[in-house]
């Protein structure tokens, strides 16, 4: 090929656009060709001219001269196309530094931020308090319930906000794609290929139901009612929405099963397992029976299917103020809105869906809900009807129960009334358009992908849930809008997801990875969550171990929202202003709870269970996830969950005074999506998770070693040692490769500032005829390439990783060989070429290399998931963690083989849950070695 073949050239810049990938083996064959060009040139030239004698013909001098002008033309316009491709941004090349004087605080050594400090403290100037306020008071003074035409409205808010934010041109049709349709396939499949940022609205069709009508009585001998529940909040004047909206949501469960029951009440606590389980020991029947129980802390939909699997009839849940700690009108405070207290009417509404079964849309289970999708009746819903009760109307009740009508008084577990009560529940089952809003930041390497979500639905304002985070979130736009603008953009590719439905059971986000399982399993390296961002003073965080250090690091950074010279890291230690006694009871089960072992996994970073959107891309498809909020201590206000009275005058007053809480995540959130976004090497660290399965295994030692037939677990606890291993030795790579990188990278700069810089292009044109060239100067042109060194560095790193490795290790050798002993050197005007020739090979070798050991760090919690599933759900995937079976909120670490031992009590399981396990691991060990 002759290097200035204009129609290979057109063929190289149509790969510009990003329609094609780089061909890393095609680079560098130019590379060399181009080196091989240099010394004919230089060996053939002194031959021409010494030969040059007067039988030479003019015709032939006169090839000879066209042949040095192709050559040098060939050569400039490579230099040209180098410049446009490969090392024009000079500017990214100097601000790929290592962050220094960065608190380490647990990160692994080495870690390289991408312009830290730019885009850092660019991004942690914009999100304020004045703009989170304004932007909590357009979003959470209405209503939103999934599928409204409020919530419908919501969606286009979010829409316009990305739109407005990241600079994304407004279509002549709003895009809004049903769910399946081309359109709504290709924008999530074609993130990988986007250039620009983008944004749209996909709708979803699970099967949703609302309240119609309800009642709750008691009945006399007769069958008549002589009480009747009020069971509307009662709206106090002296909070606006709560008082306009008090009647505009019904008091129901979602997903709750349509009719009516009758029967005797009997009283369950929390109707947790370990509840109903002691009632039956102790001789208790449920059948026929309406059991009533306090919500806390074990998943609703669970206190139904405890019941009903025991023959109820029904189920009522209401809120009790013993579990607010010290802030109760019995320790003197008066009820929301005229002091902290619980307002006795309030009612936590809330779905009833069997979470830690299925969740998502439950007549399609597994695949996504599009339109016409095939539907089946849902296995993870009641079956029996149930309703929400205020703490006023429970007192009533325990009258029933026979408990004396005293300040503090409640029923003894298992009390049953002398009458009969008659529940109501009529719903209205439907298939609902719900809508998630996405956006897309492109980034340089265009298929890793970080995602950053939150659900938007509220069962009424939801001020804290989920409209706090919806908050934050908005701040973390504005933030990232204010980077574009500075001309930022993010080395991975970057998803913002404002989800639908997720009241209901996590309906939008579910439906999602499951229509997109395949692009989320290779694309998605971190999923980071934001539900409630503020309802107490306490900052917590979930996570998988990979992300804990991360965590931990980037809360270091972040002051602490009211506390000067501490940070929010300290915020973990915050409790509320108020003071006051605690119920005896609550209190030994709380301070049981909060009991914390100083092991591997005691890093202030707990397991994640469910209740929120992460839950799909972490324990179905093995996707790293995070959580974190402000939550409620024992001393904080309590915040009405569910209620009219989660409400914004309720968030301005009590939950966030002055809003600097939700200010401080947003922070967080936001720069700990930038670490990953920019960072060389995933902040994902292995060897902390594979610390924590020993010590998950011990928790399993000791449940099997109270059986009558244990389990041999030595097999399981050597590949775990096995792995911790292989993980030490990755950790060993990984801070290789960042270096050797690095440091490359800083060569290739200072080789191309010499090279590039040291004559224009029409210089070299000029002084390959004889003419003077001009002054020295930089290309100022150089940042306005189409396709810059990031670019092109995005595209080799996407190649290394998909296994091209070490492919050409023989023809970089070969190379780099010849350069020192096969030819000459290129001419005076490009003497840097040897030195940008070389660090460019190697460069691409040093990419690779980070490439691959970035898989393998995605790859560590891909290596959880089994396609069996886990036994009795098998909707769940993931082998280290998943909600407890009877808790849904709450973690089980290694859930397949702690079930075994602790409900299913099977021996032979737990043996075969053993060698599954230890399969999963060793075949995680072997894909992460080095």
């Amino acid at each position: 090929m002759i290097i200035g073949d204009p129609e290979k050239f057109r063929e190289l810049e149509v790969a510009d656009d990003g329609r094609r990938t780089v061909d890393v083996a095609e680079a560098e064959r130019l590379l060399d060709a181009v080196d091989g060009e240099h010394g004919s040139s230089i060996e053939t030239q002194p031959d021409e001219t010494k030969n040059d004698a007067p039988s030479t013909t003019r015709s032939s001098r006169r090839r000879n001269l066209i042949r040095i002008a192709y050559l040098f033309l060939g050569i400039c316009l490579f230099e040209a196309y180098l410049v446009r491709r490969r090392i024009t941004d000079l500017e990214f090349l100097n601000s790929l530094v290592l962050n220094p004087g960065h608190p380490e605080a647990g990160l692994d050594v080495g870690h390289v931020i991408l312009n830290s400090t730019k885009s850092e403290n660019l991004f942690l100037s914009i999100p304020n308090a004045k703009s989170a306020l304004s932007a909590s008071r357009r979003y959470a003074t209405h209503p939103h319930l999934a599928g409204s035409a409020e919530d419908f409205e919501d969606a286009k808010v979010q829409l316009e906000l990305f739109q407005t934010q990241f600079g994304i041109p407004v279509p002549d049709e709003e895009p809004i794609f049903p769910a399946g349709s081309p359109q709504s396939r290709n924008a999530t499949l074609k993130i990988t290929s986007l250039s620009t940022p983008k944004a749209w609205i996909d709708v979803y069709y699970p099967v949703l139901n609302t309240g119609l009508d309800s009642s709750l009585e008691i009945l006399d001998e007769a069958g008549e009612a002589v009480w009747t529940a009020d069971l509307v909040e009662d709206g106090d004047e002296r909070d606006h929405e709560a008082a306009k909206y008090k009647d505009a949501v019904p008091t129901w469960h979602g997903l709750s099963f349509g009719g009516e029951a009758e029967g005797e009440l009997i009283y369950a606590n929390y109707g947790s397992k370990e509840d109903y389980d002691k009632l039956v020991e102790s001789g208790v029947d449920l059948t026929g029976k309406i059991v009533l129980v306090r919500y806390g802390p074990t998943f609703r939909g669970l206190k139904i299917k405890g019941a009903q699997e025991l023959g109820a009839a029904g189920v009522l849940i209401y809120s009790d103020p013993r579990d607010d700690g010290a802030v109760t009108t019995e320790n003197g405070y008066a009820p929301y809105p005229a002091g902290p207290a619980r307002n006795p009417t309030s009612v936590q509404r809330g779905s009833v869906q069997f979470i830690s079964i299925y969740p998502g849309d439950p007549s399609t289970p597994g695949y996504p809900a599009y339109e016409n999708a095939t539907r089946v009746e849902g296995t993870n819903k009641p079956s029996i009807p149930s309703l929400p009760i205020s703490w006023a109307n429970a007192q009533r009740l325990f009258e029933e129960l026979g408990t004396p009508a005293v300040a503090g008084a409640r029923p003894m577990s298992g009390s049953l009334s002398k009458r009969k009560i008659k529940l109501v529940n009529h719903v209205n089952d439907t298939v609902t358009p719900i809508w998630n809003t996405m956006a897309v930041i492109p980034g340089h390497i265009k298929d890793e992908v970080v995602i950053i979500g939150n659900h938007r639905d509220a069962w009424v304002m939801g001020a804290a849930d989920p409209t706090s985070g919806t908050v934050s979130v908005h701040e973390v736009v504005r933030g990232f809008s204010a980077l574009l603008r500075s001309g930022w953009k993010p080395l991975r590719t970057i998803v913002f997801a404002s989800w639908d439905a997720e009241e209901y059971g996590l309906v939008g986000s579910t439906e999602w990875v499951e229509d997109f399982e395949s692009w989320v399993s290779k694309h998605v390296v971190a999923y980071l969550n934001l539900d409630v961002s503020v309802a107490g003073s306490r900052w917590i965080s979930g996570a998988s171990p990979l992300l804990a250090h991360a965590i931990k690091g980037v809360a270091l950074d972040i002051p602490h929202p009211t506390k000067p010279g501490l940070t929010l890291w300290d915020a973990r230690n915050d409790d509320g202003p108020y003071e006051g006694d605690l119920d005896y009871e609550f209190s030994l089960a709380y301070n049981a709870s909060q009991v914390r072992t100083s092991k591997a996994y005691d890093t202030g970073i707990g397991p994640l269970g469910s209740g929120s959107d992460f839950t799909a891309f972490l324990q179905r498809l093995g996707v790293p996830s995070c959580d974190e909020a402000f939550g409620g201590t024992l001393n904080d206000a309590p915040y009405h969950y569910h209620s009219i009275y989660d409400s914004q005058h309720w968030q301005e007053i009590f939950g966030d005074p002055g809003f600097h809480r939700h200010v401080a995540v947003a922070k967080h959130l936001g720069l700990l999506a930038l670490r990953f976004a920019d960072s060389v090497i995933l902040p994902l660290n292995t060897t902390q998770y594979s610390l924590e399965l020993d010590d998950y295994l011990d928790v399993v030692e000791d449940i099997s070693s109270s059986m009558s037939e244990s389990t041999d677990l030595s097999p399981l606890r050597r590949s775990i040692k096995h792995l911790q291993k292989a993980s030490m030795a990755l950790d060993v790579e990984k801070e290789v490769a960042e270096i050797e990188f690095t440091n490359l990278l800083r060569e290739l700069d200072n080789a191309s500032h010499r090279s590039l810089t040291h004559l224009s292009l029409w210089d070299k044109i000029k002084a390959a005829f004889g003419f003077s060239p001009g002054k020295k100067k930089p290309s100022h042109k150089a940042h306005e390439a189409e396709v810059s060194l990031r670019e092109w560095f995005g595209r080799v790193w996407s190649f290394g990783r998909d296994g091209g490795e070490a492919e050409d290790d023989d023809t970089l050798s070969s190379s780099h060989h010849d350069h020192g002993h096969g030819h000459h050197g290129p001419p005076h005007h490009f003497k840097y070429w040897d030195t940008y020739k070389l660090s460019m090979h190697q460069f691409i070798r040093a990419a690779k290399r980070v490439g691959a050991v970035n898989q393998k760090l995605i790859a560590f919690e891909r290596g959880f998931i089994s396609t069996e599933g886990i036994k009795d759900r098998e909707w769940y995937k993931h082998l280290g963690v998943a909600p407890g079976k009877w808790l849904g909120y709450g973690a089980t670490t290694l859930p397949a083989l702690t079930e075994a031992l602790t409900i299913d009590k099977n021996a032979t399981l737990a043996e075969y849950e053993v060698n599954r396990l230890k399969e999963l691991l060793d075949e995680l060990a072997r894909k992460i070695a080095v």
